[in-house]
C-alpha cells in the first residue's frame, strides 16, 4: 500500500476495491498501487489525467474508452461486454451464439440472487452470489435483502423482469449520492412483491423445474458509507473534459468520491492513466 500522503500513486485506474464495514472500507487501484481511501476523507486530494487510457483486457492504448474500460475491438469480440450482461433475460447461450462459451459456464451458471436494496429508493435486482455484498456496495444501497435464489443467469433476468414491472430495476445515482433517502421494510416489500408476481413465478417454476427458483429467508443487510457531508447539489467532473480534478474528500458512495467541488465516476473511468496525490 502506499504512502498515500508523500508519495504520488500513478497507473490505470480499477473499479474501487470494498469491504464491508461500518463504515464501508474503500480502496483505490490505481497502477499497482492499493490507496486507503477512508484514510483521506477531509484532506485536499488531486488526481490528474495522464492523457493515456490503456485497455483493462488487452493493454492495448485506446483514445476511447467503451464499457469502463475496454478497446473497441475488446467491446465487439468479449462475452463482458455483450448486452445480455446488462439484459440478461436476453442471454444467448443456448442459441449457440455466446462469445466464449467457457466464459459463460464460469460466469453465467452458477447460483445467482434477486435482490431488494435501497439505493435511491426500492429496486430490484441480480447479482452473482459470490457478488454479495459488493453489487450492493456499487450501488450505493444503504440496504439490501436477498429474496430468491436460482442456478444461472438467465433464469434472474427473467425473474427480475418480472418484479420490475411493479419496482423499479435501477438506482438513480443522484439521488443516492444527496443521501438521506428513508429506510424500507425490505422484508413487507419481499412479501407484496413475490405474492404479487406468484403466478408468473410459478409459470418460471413449471417451465424450469419446481427447484430451479428458491426463496431465501435472509436479514436485512445495513450498509453505512464513509461519508462527512453528502452535496446538495450534484456536480460532475469528467476526465474527456478536464484533466485535473481536484478538492477536499467530503465522502465516497457507490464508486462516486465526493469532493467540495463535485463528484466522480471511478468505475466509469476505469483504464484511465491517472496520477493521485494528496
Amino acid at each position: 500500500m502506499v504512502d498515500t500522503v508523500l508519495t504520488p500513486a500513478v497507473g490505470g485506474l480499477r473499479k474501487m476495491r470494498t469491504r464491508l464495514e461500518q463504515p464501508v472500507h474503500y480502496q483505490l487501484l490505481i497502477g499497482d498501487d492499493q490507496v486507503d481511501l477512508n484514510a483521506l476523507i477531509g484532506k485536499p486530494i488531486r488526481l490528474v489525467y495522464q492523457q493515456e487510457i490503456n485497455c483493462l483486457h488487452c493493454g492495448r492504448k485506446t483514445k476511447k474508452s467503451f464499457n469502463q474500460g475496454y478497446c473497441y475491438p475488446c467491446f465487439t469480440r468479449l462475452p463482458q461486454c455483450d448486452s445480455c450482461i446488462i439484459k440478461p433475460e436476453k442471454c444467448h447461450f443456448h442459441e449457440g451464439t455466446c462469445r466464449d462459451p467457457a466464459w459463460g459456464e464460469r460466469h453465467c451458471f452458477q447460483p445467482h440472487v434477486v435482490y431488494l436494496a435501497n439505493s435511491s429508493g426500492l429496486k430490484v435486482g441480480i447479482t452473482r452470489g459470490e457478488q454479495v455484498p459488493t453489487r450492493w456496495i456499487d450501488q450505493g444501497a444503504i440496504q439490501a435483502l436477498p429474496i430468491l435464489e436460482v442456478d444461472n443467469r438467465l433464469h434472474s433476468g427473467l425473474i427480475e423482469q418480472i418484479i420490475a414491472a411493479h419496482v423499479s430495476d435501477k438506482t438513480n445515482w443522484r439521488t443516492m449520492l444527496k443521501g438521506g433517502n428513508p429506510g424500507i421494510d425490505l422484508k413487507a416489500e419481499r412479501d407484496r412483491l413475490l405474492e404479487l408476481c406468484a403466478d408468473e413465478l410459478n409459470q418460471l417454476r413449471e417451465r424450469f423445474g419446481e427447484a430451479a427458483i428458491r426463496r431465501l429467508e435472509a436479514d436485512v443487510v445495513e450498509i453505512e458509507y464513509p461519508v462527512d457531508q453528502y452535496p446538495s447539489k450534484i456536480s460532475t467532473h469528467n476526465f474527456d473534459k478536464e484533466a485535473e480534478v481536484s478538492g477536499v474528500l467530503l465522502g465516497i458512495k457507490g464508486q462516486y468520491l465526493i469532493l467540495d467541488t463535485g463528484v466522480i465516476n471511478i468505475r466509469k473511468f476505469s483504464a484511465y492513466k491517472v496520477q493521485l496525490s494528496v
